[in-house]
């Protein structure tokens, strides 16, 4: 059945499904995360989002697990800095642009989809060419999170890290606690803690040399068990990605390439072995690891 436009009110129509609601307005929806022991922690550290219609390029209704249905906004690329910074990462369960609904909710569900469909068809959305800026609001400052070999902070104007002695390199030991203002910086680079070797990266707009293992490079910080989760990491690297581009950056997110050093290989694979050792890697774990590092000479 095709549904006429404007038949939702101008605001406060909910449409609430499995750790999220959202709030259609007359230009975004808000998206409101519940807190519960089941909702992700990343749904839980944003609290609540608004979308507004242009950031949409588009929204889809498909079939989900178990007796559900998922509806979903995409996102116009360059639109919000967290999908920006996460850069395809996030696992579905942590997708914040997805509405997990009971399937017998469908027929609503598929209301609200033509709806939401018909509203970004008015103003010319559907628009999947990148933005010129930012349309969602980045993750409030400042910001702090544990790295397994620093304290990285943010307070809006600069990024600090403050080496642990117990993780740093002893390149990044010898180079001294950093820090670098937004205004110096390009973008940032950020690999999901849920891999085995995560971390975030800075990128300089200076076009100082980049080592290419992060763990001897001072304008990184590596993720580890524990250190760098998602919910505190790529809510952090957001919002320099947003304060970055403020200050007239590229807001470049970039994925690093190239072959080690020997030097580098043998670092890493000594804080392997301290990793190993410490029982944070299985002996099946460090094995591969190793032999991935050996080949990359």
């Amino acid at each position: 059945m095709k549904l006429l436009p404007h038949t939702m009110s101008r605001m406060g129509d909910v449409l609430a499904g499995f750790h999220a609601a959202w709030e259609f307005e007359s230009d975004s929806v808000l998206i409101r995360f519940e807190r519960g022991i089941r909702t992700p922690k990343l749904f839980q550290a944003l609290g609540e989002r608004r979308i507004p219609l242009e950031a949409i390029a588009g929204v889809t209704l498909t079939p989900g697990k178990r007796g559900t249905v998922v509806l979903r906004a995409e996102p116009r690329p360059g639109a919000d800095p967290l999908m920006e910074a996460a850069d395809g990462q996030l696992k579905e369960g942590c997708d914040p642009y997805r509405l997990v609904l009971p399937a017998e909710r469908e027929t609503l569900a598929e209301y609200y989809a033509d709806e939401l469909r018909a509203r970004v068809g008015e103003i010319g959305g559907a628009d999947k060419e990148p933005a010129e800026r930012f349309l969602v609001a980045a993750p409030e400052v400042p910001r702090a999170f544990k790295a397994y070999d620093a304290k990285a902070s943010f307070d809006g104007r600069a990024v600090s890290f403050r080496w642990f002695w117990t993780g740093a390199s002893s390149a990044k030991w010898k180079a001294g606690d950093q820090t670098f203002p937004v205004a110096d910086l390009m973008g940032v680079e950020w690999r999901s803690p849920e891999v085995f070797e995560g971390y975030l990266r800075l990128l300089r707009r200076d076009g100082s040399a980049v080592a290419p293992a992060v763990d001897q490079d001072p304008a990184s910080v590596v993720f580890g068990l524990g250190y760098g989760p998602v919910h505190e990491s790529l809510p952090f690297a957001a919002a320099v990605l947003a304060g970055v581009r403020s200050a007239g950056g590229a807001g470049a997110v970039q994925v690093s390439s190239g072959r080690r050093d020997p030097g580098d290989v043998a670092e890493r694979i000594r804080h392997l072995g301290e990793l190993h050792e410490a029982g944070l890697v299985t002996d099946e774990e460090f094995s591969l690891k190793k032999a991935e590092l050996l080949a990359e000479l």
